[in-house]
């Protein structure tokens, strides 16, 4: 996937005002408009001239746009770092003029396809109340904290306008509970902590996505749970007990004999929890132990001559 410099294809700088962005992609998409332009490609730099603008006009965007960092080059290969929005709250309200059908595969990865809820609007007698807007925003757990379910608190970064029209990165503190059994992209629901309402009109909500933090052994489909466990090859040939340990504490696992690099051995319901809880299969890696000393050379040699065996006898 190639990086998209949002600020090269509208011709302004970083640090450039929204009214300057304005500027920029009015006076670019009369250019480049399919119906009137008669310049080469017109139609895909239009369509550029759009995503950048949908970008760079919602200060959210934006400044989630800008935590990316300014040090790569339009067509520079590029994949955004898993985390690279975490904590940062993005309000509802979807596309406003761009097609969303139009924008590239770089902006799908970095902020998804369609558009939130937005709240609802009502009159009461001459005073205007207006649902505030839901926001969302994306948070990493450890998996752990899922078998036990734990309270944390996290911080939110938002954007707002400063007087001269700049995106000012913002904060706020929030304590969540973080419910048992929750899965990779579950959302959890915060009554009333997301955008404030007008008049009389009640406060959207705030729904946090869950990730889990990467773990060097432990990986989650669902509610099934993977664990990588490494054994020596005299373990995985003669079978052995070893002691695992789970998300969910120490388990004692037989090996069977002659077990092969990448089965699996099924602990039923030492999943995630939940009313019927998931699985967790234990990925048996065997690794080869180093010969470094003579005695250990000398070992592997008397393997050798033990053996029949030619690893590659079915190539």
């Amino acid at each position: 996937m190639e990086y998209r410099d949002y600020y090269q294809i509208l011709g302004v700088e970083r640090s450039a005002a929204q009214d300057e962005i304005k500027r920029a992609y009015r006076k670019l998409a009369r250019k480049f408009h399919p119906d009137v332009s008669k310049e080469e490609d017109a139609e895909n730099r239009f369509k550029e001239v759009n995503e950048a603008y949908e970008v760079l006009k919602d200060p959210e965007k934006r400044a989630a746009y800008d935590q990316l960092g300014k040090n790569w080059n339009s067509g520079q290969d590029f994949k955004p770092p898993p985390d690279w929005d975490q904590g940062f709250e993005f309000h509802g309200g979807g596309y406003t003029e761009a097609d969303p059908e139009a924008f590239s595969d770089f902006f799908e990865e970095l902020f998804g396809r369609g558009g939130f809820r937005r709240g609802g609007f009502h009159r009461g007698g001459q005073q205007f109340h207006a649902q505030g807007e839901n926001t969302y925003a994306r948070i990493a757990i450890d998996i752990e904290d899922s078998y036990a379910g734990s309270k944390r608190q996290i911080t939110l970064k938002h954007s707002e306008l400063d007087p001269s029209g700049h995106p000012v990165v913002k904060e706020r503190k929030l304590n969540v509970t973080i419910p048992k059994g929750v899965t990779e992209g579950q959302q959890i629901r915060l009554a009333g902590q997301g955008e404030p309402g007008m008049g009389e009109g009640k406060a959207g909500d705030l729904f946090l996505e869950i990730v889990f933090n990467r773990h060097p052994r432990f990986s989650t489909e669902g509610k099934t749970v993977y664990l990588d466990l490494p054994v020596a090859p005299w373990e995985a040939a003669l079978g052995a007990k070893v002691l695992v340990k789970t998300p969910d504490g120490s388990v004692n696992l037989t090996l069977p004999a002659n077990s092969k690099s990448g089965s699996k051995l099924r602990l039923k319901g030492r999943g995630l929890p939940a009313k019927v809880p998931g699985d967790l299969y234990v990925v048996l890696d065997i690794v080869t132990p180093p010969a470094n000393t003579d005695a250990e050379r000398a070992a592997y040699r008397q393997f050798r001559d033990a053996f029949t065996f030619d690893p590659r006898g079915g190539a």
